[in-house]
């Protein structure tokens, strides 16, 4: 697979982008298996790292997320990279290309991570989210208890319980709702947070089918930051600015590597 034929597969699953380069780098390197420079969006692929066409597809697709990041996102950019912002468009993506027959995924197609997958899943992630039910359903009993006796429930899990009663006080709201243990304790948590049952609904839904953790965050649960018209014109100026300037650069180095080979064929 080379670098035109990766090009050609990211427009595949994403077409309306800015321009990219995608460059193999020819290399090994010990610290990364491929990176994004947002200033001449350039895709650089250690190709001499991997080992098969699909490592190469996995590498390209996570860059190409940061390209879109970079690119089209009417907020501000945080310092990090990795936000959850971006998690949700390599995510995305990667489920896409997934469904398309594009990217092999090994975690659904190997026996043995099958099998460790299931196993992890029954025995632990939903059974730590059914304990954590349970744990609330017994905790509003200590409630009750309390009232009954007339002593304060805080101090009964702070001092017995060794619990801080804002986290008694949670799984007792966890308890109270209809959330499938099956998800797991962190998920449920992250779905608690929707006040909306229909909504909540239907984010676990999309959690159990095609979402990943951040996925469902950034489109159920984080609050992006909305600007005024001004403020996305400005935004938008400034990226085709920044785009104008990196394809003038690139289109100087062409120029200049034209020019060099038709210096060495007109010499040969």
């Amino acid at each position: 697979m080379n670098q035109d034929q990766v090009k050609q597969l990211l427009l595949t699953l994403r077409s309306d982008v800015e321009e990219f380069f995608v460059i193999f780098s020819g290399k090994k390197s010990k610290k990364v298996n491929g990176l994004y420079k947002p200033d001449t969006r350039e895709i650089i692929i250690h190709n001499k790292n991997m080992e098969n066409d699909n490592a190469i597809i996995y590498t390209a697709i996570h860059e190409f997320a940061h390209h879109i990041q970079f690119t089209q996102t009417h907020s501000p950019l945080s310092a990090r990279y990795h936000t959850v912002h971006f998690w949700d468009i390599f995510h995305s993506i990667l489920f896409q290309a997934e469904k398309q027959g594009l990217y092999r995924n090994i975690f659904e197609n190997d026996p043995e991570f099958q099998e460790l997958t299931d196993r992890i899943k029954q025995d632990f992630l939903t059974v730590h989210g059914s304990l954590i039910q349970e744990l609330g359903k017994v905790l509003i009993k200590a409630f009750e208890l309390c009232n009954k006796h007339h002593v304060d429930f805080n101090d009964y899990v702070n001092r017995v319980l060794k619990i801080r009663h804002t986290n008694a006080r949670f799984f007792i709201k966890l308890s109270q709702m209809n959330i499938d243990p099956e998800v797991g304790y962190e998920n449920m948590k992250a779905l608690s947070s929707i006040k909306d049952p229909a909504q909540r609904k239907q984010a676990e839904s999309a959690l159990k089918k095609d979402h990943s953790p951040d996925m469902l965050r950034a489109r159920f649960i984080s609050k992006t930051k909305e600007l005024n018209p001004v403020e996305l014109l400005l935004s938008e100026k400034q990226r085709i600015e920044k785009t104008i300037a990196s394809l003038t650069a690139r289109l100087r180095v062409v120029k200049e590597r034209l020019g060099e080979l038709k210096d060495t064929h007109g010499s040969s």
